[in-house]
């Protein structure tokens, strides 16, 4: 396959890991990238950028092809030693870097310096015009239907991801509700240059996730996420359980008055706990929609050539049999 992303990052087919808070480690990037898409090591998952270094050393010894690494912005009271990591980055050889949260514009000098291409995820075509403003490559456009902050306009892919294609010159590729080659051909008919995946990549047998997180994504529905922090204007979508159940009835007997203090014991310190330790009902933890469509525990190799398998079949029996009148079975 070839995308404006594959050719941009120098990858197989236009499949990107997404940043993953406990996920995304060298187990995973280096599957991803070995079977042929962008494997991504979540940044500030390491403590210190020493680790973080170290981090990407031990990818290097499980690939040589090309993955990136996820750099979080986030308003704390102890931000992270931003330009330490981005020096980690640079000097591990790192050439792409997927941002998130706040705007990376201050970081973008050293970045493009260092000729890394940079990814922001974006939940408006209003940020996402902002990122192309300050010279990232490619847009990451969220939709509604994400695990984690999806934002606060609650807009769906299906509309997303076609304004997104009217609106912005550079790249973009689809996150939320993206997990088989359904989801890879229409994310590229609604204009985008592939996918980005979260939720789906941790249900494979390379996430160094315990087995408990795995199951509990299969067993789930497309009915069991919920949006929680609302009322704090940091909206975050997580799978259903007995502590997100504590946190609903906080949030609703507070209302508008919510303060982050009053559900810190559902948040915080949470994802170790769930995705080393397997105890899934710790906290809340992010997952998106796209749940509901996850079945399976395959390796990383086996999801993403049946992505590519399924996208194919699609595209060349069920779509272009449309217009030859033999489209009207099913795709197997």
């Amino acid at each position: 396959m070839k995308t404006a992303v594959t050719e941009l990052f120098g990858i197989k087919y236009p499949i990107v890991q997404g940043g993953m808070h406990h996920v995304g480690l060298a187990e995973l990037a280096s599957a991803v990238s070995n079977a042929g898409g962008l494997g991504i090591i979540t940044g500030l998952t390491q403590r210190t950028p020493e680790l973080l270094a170290k981090e990407i050393a031990r990818c290097r010894d499980m690939t040589d092809k090309p993955f990136g690494v996820n750099l979080t912005f986030l308003p704390t009271f102890s931000a992270p030693p931003y330009p330490e990591y981005i020096s980690a980055i640079v000097e591990g050889g790192i050439k792409v870097v997927e941002t998130a949260g706040r705007s990376p514009e201050q970081y973008m000098p050293v970045l493009k310096a260092a000729g890394i291409k940079v990814i922001h995820k974006c939940t408006s075509i209003k940020h996402a015009l902002k990122a192309e403003r300050i010279g990232c490559d490619v847009i990451s456009v969220d939709g509604f239907e994400c695990g984690g902050h999806p934002g606060e306009d609650d807009v769906p892919n299906m509309i997303l991801l076609p304004r997104a294609a009217e609106e912005l010159t550079v790249p973009f590729i689809a996150s939320g509700g993206m997990a088989d080659g359904r989801s890879l051909v229409a994310a590229l008919a609604l204009g985008a240059s592939g996918i980005n995946m979260g939720t789906r990549f941790i249900a494979t047998q390379e996430a160094p996730v315990h087995v408990n997180v795995k199951k509990a994504l299969v067993a789930a529905t497309e009915l069991d996420t919920r949006i929680i922090m609302r009322a704090l204007r940091n909206t975050e979508r997580v799978l259903n359980n007995s502590a997100v159940e504590r946190l609903g009835a906080i949030e609703r007997e507070k209302g508008s008055s919510l303060k982050i203090e009053d559900i810190l014991s559902e948040v915080a310190g949470v994802y170790p706990k769930v995705m080393r330790d397997g105890a899934v009902e710790a906290g809340a933890w992010s997952c998106g929609m796209v749940v509901g469509l996850i079945n399976d525990i395959p390796t990383v190799g086996e999801l993403v050539d049946r992505i590519v398998r399924e996208a194919e079949q699609i595209i060349r029996q069920r779509l272009v049999g449309c217009f030859d009148g033999t489209g009207l079975g099913k795709v197997a």
